[in-house]
């Protein structure tokens, strides 16, 4: 990483944090102060907002743990985990079946976050993989997990209403995108026809938590052609596929 961009602040913490989960209790504010080379006023001010935060917790003798939220990240991350597996294990008949590549993402912001796949045996390949990006608006994922979000905060991620355009078939406006979310919150399933790439269409599905967020999407994508004969079936399959992974997360359609 580019040290331009290095937060010295999140390095500091991430040394407490360090310190702290491996002795919990045993340091107190001179003592993490002297360890890691940290001013005494930057090392009060630091566990002030860290405690705060409860990043950390500090008992009665002024000792310092690591504090609960560690435990939200830890819950969320194996969650995370856990998805990426359950995926994997039921997106295999998904794809057997209809023949087509099947994929896993969740929303970052204003774009996807690509986090599995489940390759068809075909000879074209998708430029989407696990770790990729894509602008969240022109993708049938991306549309279908934006359907969750409030106006307040979707105006917040499209504070101007041109929309950056893939291909010609992309939206082009925030309110031709309002209007198209819209139905999918009603449908509960969004497409992208063409507007990431010309000659391929997907869809796409919700994986709810037992409160009925989307914590994630599933989809499947294939080239133009077979999309008009299998749009039906590929459009059931990959609800299906959303409601089975749905379940694992204590929630359902």
């Amino acid at each position: 990483m580019d040290k331009k961009y290095w937060v010295p602040a999140l390095e500091k913490a991430d040394g407490i944090l360090r310190l702290v989960s491996e002795e919990p209790y045993k340091h107190r504010l001179i003592d993490l102060s002297n360890q890691l080379g940290i001013h005494k006023s930057s090392m009060y001010s630091i566990l002030q907002t860290m405690e705060v935060l409860d990043w950390v917790n500090r008992d009665t003798n002024d000792t310092y743990a690591v504090g609960s939220a560690a435990g939200r990240w830890g819950d969320s991350y194996l969650q995370g985990q856990d998805l990426i597996s359950s995926f994997h294990r039921e997106a295999t008949a998904t794809r057997d079946r209809l023949q087509e590549t099947v994929q896993l993402a969740r929303l970052e912001g204003n774009k996807v976050l690509y986090l599995a796949k489940e390759e068809a045996p075909t000879m074209v390949r998708l430029a989407s993989g696990p770790g990729m990006k894509f602008p969240a608006h022109v993708t049938a994922l991306g549309k279908l997990l934006l359907s969750f979000i409030d106006d307040k905060d979707l105006d917040s991620l499209y504070p101007i209403q041109e929309l950056t355009s893939a291909t010609e078939y992309s939206l082009k406006t925030k309110a031709d995108l309002v209007k198209q979310l819209r139905i999918i919150r009603d449908e509960g399933i969004a497409f992208d026809e063409q507007e990431v790439i010309v000659g391929f269409s997907c869809v796409s599905a919700p994986i709810l938590s037992k409160t009925g967020e989307a914590i994630a999407a599933v989809s499947c994508t294939m080239q133009q052609h077979i999309w008009e004969k299998k749009k039906d079936v590929a459009e059931a399959e990959i609800r299906h596929l959303a409601n089975r992974l749905s379940l694992y997360q204590g929630g359902n359609h």
